[in-house]
C-alpha cells in the first residue's frame, strides 16, 4: 500500500468510496450520491486552499482517502481544521484509516494549524476508537442533531492538539 497525494485519476475511486458511505452508512450525513463533477470541484477547492487530499492505493485501486478543510469560516478558527477519512469497505480493519489520518498531521502543522477536529457519528464505534488511539479526545457530544435512514443521529466532536 502507498500513501500519496490524490490526483484527478483517483477521483473515480474516491467517488466510489464516498458514494458507498452516502448510500450505506451514517458516516456522511448526505442522502444523495455525488457525481464526478462534485468530487472534482471538491479536489480543486482543497488544492486552492493548500489542503491535502491523501489517498491510500494498491496498484491502481484507491483503498481510502483523507483530507481536511476549514472547521468554521471565521477568522477566530484559523488555527483549526476538520478532517475526514474514508476507507473502502473491503479494505477496512487493516490500519489504513489510521495511517491516512496520521498523514494529515504534518501538512496541517506546516500551514500553521494547531488543532485537528473530527466530527463522528455517535454510533460509529470503530471511528471513535480509531481517533482515541491516535490521541484525539472527545470534547463534545450533540445528541440527536442529525437524521439519516429515518433515525436521529448524535454528533461527537473529537480533537487533537497538533
Amino acid at each position: 500500500m502507498i500513501l500519496r497525494d490524490a490526483t484527478a485519476d483517483d477521483l473515480p475511486g474516491i467517488l466510489d468510496i464516498y458514494n458507498h458511505a452516502v448510500l450505506h452508512s451514517t458516516a456522511i450525513w448526505n442522502d444523495t450520491p455525488a457525481d464526478l463533477a462534485n468530487r472534482s470541484a471538491w479536489l480543486a477547492d482543497r488544492r486552492a486552499k493548500s489542503y491535502p487530499v491523501i489517498v491510500a492505493t494498491e496498484g491502481e485501486t484507491v483503498l481510502g482517502y483523507a483530507s481536511f478543510g476549514d472547521f468554521r469560516p471565521f477568522d477566530g478558527f484559523r488555527i483549526s481544521v476538520e478532517h475526514s477519512v474514508y476507507v473502502a469497505e473491503a479494505a477496512r480493519g487493516h490500519g489504513i484509516g489510521g495511517r491516512l489520518v496520521e498523514a494529515l498531521f504534518e501538512p496541517a502543522r506546516a500551514i500553521g494549524k494547531k488543532v485537528m477536529i473530527g466530527g463522528i457519528t455517535g454510533g460509529n464505534a470503530p471511528s471513535l476508537a480509531l481517533h482515541a488511539r491516535l490521541g484525539f479526545v472527545e470534547t463534545a457530544r450533540m445528541p440527536g442533531i442529525g437524521t439519516k435512514f429515518g433515525q436521529r443521529l448524535d454528533l461527537v466532536f473529537m480533537q487533537k492538539d497538533l
